[in-house]
């Protein structure tokens, strides 16, 4: 028995809860999707500006100390803690995805655009599945994967070559840079998951965030990007830039992901990797003035039929 009574009609309760539920389920799913395609693709824009006056390696560190402070918070509050393993692995974890992807490309984005770094950032999967065989240590293959993984291949040599985008001094070695991210990023996605690290996702995120985050300050100071670097001097754009980041990049957009994984398949919820391109590439344009050329929209598009190709060739190979 109930202390008082419903303010519904029993009759009309059961049929506007449910309805009510869906569509809030409706506008949770649409935000989520909304922040892992159209948030993540901007960020390469807001790192642009967060270099432009911020050394690159601590715009990083910056950004993920304080993102992984607030999700460690979170997690403390939630009575989550992390145990030995956990505290190792995030290490390794840390130095794969944050040292050595983000850091590379916020050293990147110093030279080349943020469209183009978008597209290079964008064969990861294709990393990620030749790094896969090699510790198996079989190769399992497919039309659609080789097909992939032979336009990537193309897409990448496209966006190398003859392209006006790259007359710049220094941005053929930037371009370098940026795919080496992409493949330390993969090796990290690989680690993770031949490591069987269980626990909750967001402590390990959280962890993974915070030893990133001190081995791009102490590779940063290392570096020497403490010498002549003053907080006053940082413009406002730079500001904005870094607070986005660490707002919208890190904390919704991946709190976001880590939520959609847990209620949709992965295959559905890696779409996002065709998406961030294409955004990052029109904001770029649109606000930046960063070329767009033939090049770049053929090379682009090949890249991301690349992806999609692999991403479905490794679905099917999970399958059989």
């Amino acid at each position: 028995m109930t202390d008082r009574a419903p303010v519904v009609t029993p009759a009309s309760a059961p049929a506007i809860a449910p309805q009510s539920r869906r569509r809030s389920l409706r506008v949770q799913v649409a935000l989520a999707f909304f922040a892992i395609y159209i948030i993540w693709g901007s960020t390469y824009l807001a790192i642009r500006y967060a270099v432009e006056t911020i050394p690159p390696l601590y715009t990083a560190g910056f950004r993920h100390l304080v993102a992984g402070t607030i999700l460690l918070l979170w997690c403390f509050w939630k009575k989550l803690r992390p145990t030995r393993a956990q505290l190792r692995a995030s290490v390794i974890i840390g130095a794969l995805f944050f040292l050595g992807g983000h850091g590379a490309l916020h050293w990147a984005e110093q030279r080349i655009s943020s469209g183009l770094a978008s597209l290079l950032i964008a064969t990861e999967p294709i990393f990620v599945f030749l790094l896969a065989c090699a510790a198996e240590r079989r190769w399992r293959v497919n039309a659609r994967l080789l097909t992939g993984i032979a336009l990537g291949l193309a897409g990448v040599a496209l966006l190398l070559g003859r392209n006006s985008l790259m007359t710049g001094p220094g941005m053929i070695t930037a371009a370098v840079v940026t795919l080496l991210g992409a493949f330390s990023w993969a090796l990290g996605i690989v680690y993770s998951r031949k490591s069987h690290l269980s626990g909750h996702p967001l402590l390990l995120s959280a962890l993974s965030l915070i030893s990133g985050s001190l081995l791009l300050l102490i590779a940063g100071t290392a570096a020497g990007e403490n010498r002549g670097f003053h907080f006053a001097e940082v413009s406002h754009r730079s500001w904005m830039a870094l607070a986005y980041l660490i707002l919208f990049g890190s904390v919704i957009a991946f709190t976001a992901y880590n939520w959609l994984l847990e209620h949709y398949s992965p295959t559905l919820v890696a779409t996002h990797t065709y998406v961030n391109p294409i955004v990052a590439v029109l904001l770029g344009w649109l606000y930046a003035n960063e070329a767009v050329t033939l090049n770049v929209m053929l090379a682009g598009t090949m890249v991301i039929g690349a992806v999609a190709l692999v991403d479905r060739g490794m679905t099917r190979l999970e399958r059989d």
